[in-house]
């Protein structure tokens, strides 16, 4: 990464409609994190989102939750970077996977959008599949491809179960700590932590 990680983006949908819904991990992930470092959000009317800063130095970090819905989020992702001076390297994408069990994490250093629409989003407005991206596993509603389809809409706006919050809280911890790796190991070495990631563990 060209002199590592400046900016970390949650992908998501704004407003209360969509608070705690699948679809929006990448929010809850950067909430989370805010919680605990004791920061906050603020609108930046210039980058279509909410931002925030962490750290001081070369350990300081922007954070992103675009404002625009998930299929336009590339384009306060662009904002952002070209305000910021950024690379797409030096960014990191907080995105939900369907195709990735809950309690799972991936990290992928570029690729493809994998039928996402943030994804899809940001590929287009950077011209470029070369940014890091954190996947976090939010399971898929069947195994059978035409149910999964149809139900694919409800299930990613749709929030999580009680049964499923342990779970949540666990994976939303792991994401902390795997950007604490990152910014410490460098990617390489912290997505073998990251990608072994498993709750609950296995024995």
């Amino acid at each position: 990464m060209a002199e590592g990680l400046k900016m970390i983006v949650g992908l998501g949908n704004p407003g209360s409609k969509y608070s705690g819904t699948r679809h929006n991990i990448g929010f809850m992930a950067l909430e989370r994190m805010a919680s605990s470092a004791g920061f906050i959000f603020r609108q930046q009317t210039k980058l279509h989102g909410l931002a925030a800063e962490m750290g001081v130095g070369d350990q300081r970090l922007r954070l992103l939750m675009p404002q625009t819905y998930m299929n336009d989020s590339g384009r306060s992702i662009r904002a952002a970077l070209d305000w910021y001076g950024f690379a797409p390297e030096q960014l990191l994408v907080l995105v939900d996977d369907m195709d990735i069990p809950l309690g799972r994490l991936r990290l992928r250093a570029q690729g493809g959008a994998g039928g996402h629409n943030g994804l899809r989003s940001t590929i287009q407005h950077l011209g470029s599949q070369v940014f890091p991206r954190l996947r976090i596993g939010i399971g898929a509603p069947a195994e059978n491809p035409e149910e999964r389809r149809a139900k694919t809409v409800s299930h990613v706006l749709g929030s999580f179960s009680k049964s499923e919050q342990t779970s949540v809280d666990a994976v939303l911890d792991g994401v902390l700590e795997a950007v604490v790796r990152i910014q410490r190991l460098g990617l390489d070495r912290a997505g073998n932590w990251i990608n072994g990631f498993r709750y609950p563990a296995e024995e």
